[in-house]
């Protein structure tokens, strides 16, 4: 009995010994586990792992910025990732405390895993929060990927998350792995990244983001796309008060504070930035063609790769002005507004079945406008390249269907409805359309380019790709020519008579003999007169005097490479040309006659800030400083006593055209201004074309196509469709005074080099030149 009762005590020792011996095999066995799941990871066995290089340098897309002179960004080009980075030294210090309060309470006390976090994590299987640090939701962003939703899978990407952020915290500081962080991270809406993120929720930098701003943006990193605070704004307000509570808990910020901040309603200032919307949307869109070309002449390395504007990050420094721009663009807007108002008030009232077309133009043009219109459309070059039938094709554009489009009257400019295809081509006809564009004619740096009045529904760019009949603003070339080759005077007189140039001269089929708008015909006129109020006739003796090919010959030395036929009309301005080249021509005479070729970027840098591109002017004389002052003393008269004296004047509010048209009115320059008004036949095409000492600007408007436009000259001419969008500009620009916009004299040569009169108050004028123009009152025609 006494032997049975010691082998049982036996027994209970050795059992206890195999327990404490399996225990420790189990536990050595879970350990090797893990330390060899960290070896295999890390080795690659469990999948590809990120190399040293890759480490240092993780391959993100960048997009590429377009900034303006003064520092702004005009717009980024991305194909995918609207990213742009900033450093550590860029981000709030409350935007990085929110961050580490609420994702990562201990970042600066561990290597990349939280040990105490995870064996929380692990006992309490995720309940009280998770245990992913900065440095792992980092590499997770940057290699691992999205978590999958098998178990199996999902563990290995915690362990390889686990391994790279190790490997992140060796390779990077404390503050490079934060700002990763932030870079890295897509806020949604096209906002890839806190910098785009700050600008377009926000509309400001990330350094200039307030407290609970921060909050918001930090409160997304659980799941921008459950917290969207357009979509879901109590939401994400209700995530911006945790984020709050977060910090003050981590004492960032006092209780009073949070109290305060977490009171605030949720207030965003949305800035969409897509390739539709933003500033400048025509001249980024013109830019790519720049930059495509320097890209095909300019490889990244020696094995011939290609830059990406896209993934690459550049930095494309442009001459535009972002001031400027924005005034260009709201002068654009708000005079078209009221011209398509009028517009479209004359055609109904008038009960125009032809309508947006002229009541004269025949049914069979308008038929082919449309045909063209709807062959050239994107609809029917998708549904081609689908393979699809030009009879299904056809067929498609008479079936109604909801679409989205312009409006001046609606919110955004967008209206929802249903119309067929057809219908809505025409009805975006209706348009009429517009250019501006503004340069230093010192450098040739564009200052403001609009290429038309709403990108998103209008792509067609009519400053440099669009061309339409120049009209009178072409005439500043023929009396440039006589007074380079004839040395001639603003002052000297000519008779304004009827003239022709004789059949056979200059190749002429039968004789030319231009008629003058007012239909007047008597006395003599003075050059600058005649140039003031377009007189057509006196034109006409200059171009015989001078011939077509000389003035062919100076517009192209000015810059202008659009085809000008030899031919004496094209002193009427008959030639379809650029307001690019218009300006850069124009730039000449207020340059002291030398041609500066206009200029759109200074300088591109990559991602690291190295230099790859600087502009070097193009320059060429053409006019002695004489001839060219000369020219634009001439020109001052237009807007003195000539077509575009509306510039200066007032009292005119209760004339109906005034109230119809003229935006802005009245203007009330005082300053120098030399100019042109341009009308084409039929008020097809309107421009003014005015200069400053150190700065020209232009507009034109007219309709899509020349068919296009309205009844009357008094409303369908250059200094009423056209010029008010210049008088809005300067009036804004002058307002703004860090523009230094000149309101100087145009330099004069010195007295000494002057050999042609100028002064032409101490001359005897003409009758015809004292006497006021009715019409200048009100129409102040200029073909």
């Amino acid at each position: 009995m006494a032997k049975k009762q010691v082998n049982n005590k036996k027994q209970k020792p050795t059992k206890f010994r195999k327990f404490v011996k399996w225990f420790w095999i189990v536990f050595a066995g879970g350990i090797s586990s893990i330390i060899l799941l960290f070896l295999l990871a890390s080795w690659g066995a469990l999948g590809d792992m990120p190399s040293f290089e890759i480490l240092e340098n993780p391959q993100t897309n960048l997009a590429s910025q377009v900034i303006s002179a003064d520092g702004k960004i005009l717009g980024k080009y991305y194909l995918k990732d609207n990213r742009t980075p900033v450093n550590y030294k860029e981000l709030p210090k409350d935007l990085v405390n929110a961050l580490i309060a609420t994702e990562d309470a201990r970042f600066h006390d561990h290597s990349g895993i939280d040990v105490r976090g995870t064996v929380r994590a692990f006992a309490y299987l995720g309940s009280k929060g998770g245990a992913s640090t900065i440095s792992q939701q980092l590499a997770r962003q940057l290699f691992v990927g999205v978590r999958s939703r098998n178990l199996f899978e999902a563990g290995i990407q915690k362990i390889k998350e686990w391994v790279i952020a190790t490997r992140l915290e060796r390779q990077y500081t404390k503050e490079e792995i934060i700002a990763m962080y932030f870079n890295i991270y897509d806020f949604g809406n096209n906002a890839d990244g806190i910098r785009s993120a700050a600008r377009i929720y926000f509309g400001k930098e990330p350094k200039e983001l307030k407290i609970e701003e921060s909050a918001m943006l930090v409160g997304m990193f659980v799941n921008s796309s459950l917290f969207n605070p357009r979509k879901r704004p109590e939401r994400v307000k209700a995530r911006r008060n945790v984020v709050l509570g977060q910090m003050y808990k981590y004492d960032y910020i006092t209780e009073a504070v949070k109290d305060s901040l977490q009171e605030l309603p949720l207030v965003i200032d949305y800035n969409p930035e897509s390739h539709n919307e933003g500033l400048g949307t025509y001249f980024r869109e013109h830019l790519k063609g720049f930059l495509k070309k320097w890209i095909k002449e300019n490889p990244k390395n020696a094995k011939g790769d290609k830059y990406n504007i896209y993934l690459d990050g550049l930095k494309i420094y442009t001459t535009i002005d972002s001031r400027m721009q924005k005034y260009a663009e709201e002068s654009v807007e708000e005079h078209m507004k009221k011209l398509q108002a009028e517009f479209y008030h004359q055609n109904t009232k008038k009960r125009n079945k032809n309508a947006p077309f002229a009541k004269d133009v025949e049914q069979k043009s308008i038929d082919f406008a449309l045909e063209r219109a709807i062959r050239q459309s994107e609809r029917w070059r998708i549904m081609e390249s689908e393979g699809k039938s030009e009879k299904d094709i056809i067929a498609s554009f008479d079936r109604k269907t909801p679409m989205t489009v312009f409006s001046w009257t609606h919110k955004n400019n967008r209206i929802d409805t249903i119309m067929t295809p057809r219908d809505s081509i025409k009805y975006s006809k209706f348009f009429l359309r517009a250019s501006f564009m503004s340069l230093e004619p010192q450098s040739g740096k564009v200052k403001a380019w609009v290429g038309g009045i709403n990108y998103r529904n209008f792509k067609y760019d009519m400053v440099k790709q669009g061309k339409r009949q120049i009209g009178s603003t072409f005439k500043p070339f023929v009396y440039a020519t006589a007074i380079d080759q004839l040395h001639l005077s603003p002052c000297d007189s000519m008779p304004n008579g009827p003239f022709c140039i004789e059949e056979g001269k200059y190749g002429l089929l039968e004789p030319w003999c231009p008629k003058n708008s007012d239909g007047k015909y008597e006395g003599m006129r003075t050059l600058k007169g005649a140039l003031g109020s377009s007189v057509n006739t006196v034109t006409a003796r200059l171009m015989d005097k001078v011939g077509p090919a000389n003035v062919r010959s100076l517009a192209q030395r000015l810059g202008v490479e659009s085809e000008i036929p030899e031919a004496p009309s094209i002193a009427l301005g008959t030639p379809d040309i650029s307001l690019y080249e218009m300006l850069g021509a124009y730039g000449t005479f207020v340059n002291k006659g030398v041609y500066v070729k206009p200029v759109i970027v200074t300088r591109i840098e990559d991602k690291n800030g190295t230099i790859l591109y600087e502009f070097v002017p193009e320059t060429k004389d053409v006019l002695s400083e004489e001839v060219a002052y000369t020219v634009v003393n001439l020109m001052e008269g237009v807007t003195t006593n000539g077509s575009g004296k509306r510039l200066r004047h007032k009292g005119m509010e209760r004339n109906h055209v005034y109230k119809d048209i003229m935006t802005g009115y009245p203007y009330q320059f005082k300053n120098p201004i030399a100019g042109k008004t341009g009308t084409t036949q039929n008020n097809s095409d309107g421009w003014f074309i005015g200069m400053v000492p150190n700065l020209i600007s232009g507009a034109w408007v007219g309709g899509e196509d020349r068919q296009i436009r309205f009844a009357s000259t008094t409303y369908g001419q250059g200094a009423s469709m056209a010029l008010p969008i210049w008088g809005l500009f300067m009036k804004k620009c002058y307002a703004d005074t860090s523009l230094s916009v000149s309101a100087d004299k145009f330099p004069k040569p010195d007295e000494e080099d002057m050999t042609i009169r100028v002064d032409c108050d101490k001359v005897t004028t003409t009758k015809d030149d004292t006497k006021e123009d009715p019409n200048d009152k009100l129409e102040g025609i200029d073909f």
